[in-house]
């Protein structure tokens, strides 16, 4: 079996066993990411996030069937997981209109014909559409759930694709610290980044944070036109889907120029690799997400910024389940689970003076293995060339 068809047919199952355990007799999936892992398939990654132009049925046992795009069926021949393919009944009202209701009538009455039992898992469904199988005395279970359950280990095949993609995205980033000056704009860095992403093989960013100089502070600032200046901090956080479809999320923060840090950036620094290398040594088989919020270090208050409540979450094809949250957060909103081998997560640091004028945003993405946490990324650490640490 070549390695893409035991990275599609490990996905799939593993998806399968998730259904299995919930209970459904099958799965209906639109979220672009759920298709891709269900089927290996991408098409329209972006556009199809908010239309709902294409759609998979993984049924327990039996054909799965991918409703492609009408016209490009031809993309998703030759994927081992996929069994037949059939043009997608779309019902949005871009393109249906007044006869939407109809549409969706025609499209619940083929997913019914294909489900074996009662009970169906959905990730993401309009109202129409789910008064529609009920109507069908179809059972409706949240199918994100099972999709993040079948997600959160990664199978043999999955790692080496998350390795290839990090890799990938090292590069990347290297090239976009080597074009890296004052005089030119946060938006002409982080074009960088782009480009080299997509040179590559890889296919967009999710989001836009990178920033210099007062806009580090505070953080979750996005990109713009504004100028580096010799001796700003440059922050910023990949957020990529890169090589394989896979999702890379490392943040690191450097000074423009030749200058040498300031004692206030350097101790900002500091704090931020205290708090990401402690708390990265916490991921280990068997720790609770609650022991782990409790146990992790956080900075000093008068540097520690309220916008960072995660201490790390998954990620795979993109951010995903779990999201644990930091002892300021836990009680009000995060909740428990287990670390367990084969998991991928991304564990943050910040250090944000409250009212401040900089910040320094560090990041590491990580395996856990059966001995402990493996970092991933070989891009180093460090404000400026001359201090580069792992």
């Amino acid at each position: 079996m070549s390695p893409a068809h035991e990275l599609e047919l490990g996905r799939l199952g593993r998806l399968r066993r998730s259904l299995e355990a919930s209970g459904c007799g099958g799965g209906l999936f639109y979220d672009p990411i759920n298709i891709r892992y269900a089927t290996g398939t991408s098409n329209m990654q972006v556009y199809s996030l908010h239309n709902a132009c294409r759609y998979v049925f993984v049924p327990l046992v039996g054909d799965v069937v991918l409703f492609e795009f009408k016209g490009c069926e031809h993309l998703s021949v030759g994927h081992p997981a996929v069994d037949q393919i059939r043009p997608a009944v779309s019902w949005y009202d871009f393109i249906t209109g007044s006869r939407t209701p109809e549409f969706a009538r025609r499209w619940a009455e083929e997913i019914s014909s294909l489900l074996d039992g009662r009970d169906l898992a959905v990730d993401r469904l309009d109202p129409l559409g789910a008064d529609e199988l009920r109507s069908a005395n179809i059972r409706l279970h949240d199918g994100q759930r099972i999709a993040n359950s079948a997600r959160m280990i990664k199978t043999p095949a999955e790692v080496d694709a998350v390795r290839r993609a990090v890799d990938a995205c090292d590069e990347a980033i290297g090239e976009m610290r080597a074009g890296l000056r004052p005089g030119l704009t946060e938006q002409q860095v982080w074009s960088e980044l782009h480009r080299a992403n997509i040179a590559r093989g890889g296919e967009w960013l999710e989001t836009r944070l990178l920033t210099a100089g007062k806009r580090t502070n505070p953080w979750y600032q996005e990109c713009s036109d504004n100028m580096i200046h010799d001796g700003d901090l440059v922050a910023f956080d990949t957020d990529l889907i890169g090589v394989g479809g896979y999702s890379v999320d490392i943040s690191r923060t450097w000074v423009a120029g030749d200058r040498c840090p300031t004692p206030n950036q350097q101790r900002l620094y500091e704090a931020a690799h205290e708090q990401l290398a402690h708390n990265v040594d916490l991921f280990v088989p068997g720790a609770s997400f609650a022991e782990i919020a409790h146990a992790a270090h956080l900075p000093e208050p008068e540097i520690h910024s309220v916008t960072n409540a995660a201490v790390a979450h998954g990620i795979g094809l993109c951010n995903e389940y779990p999201l644990i949250l930091n002892r300021d957060h836990f009680a009000e909103s995060g909740y428990d689970g287990e670390v367990q081998e084969g998991m991928v997560l991304c564990v943050e640091a910040l250090a944000a003076p409250p009212g401040g004028s900089e910040s320094v945003k560090l990041e590491e993405q990580i395996l856990v293995t059966a001995s402990g946490p493996e970092l991933l990324s070989s891009q180093p650490l460090g404000l400026s060339l001359a201090q580069t640490v792992r």
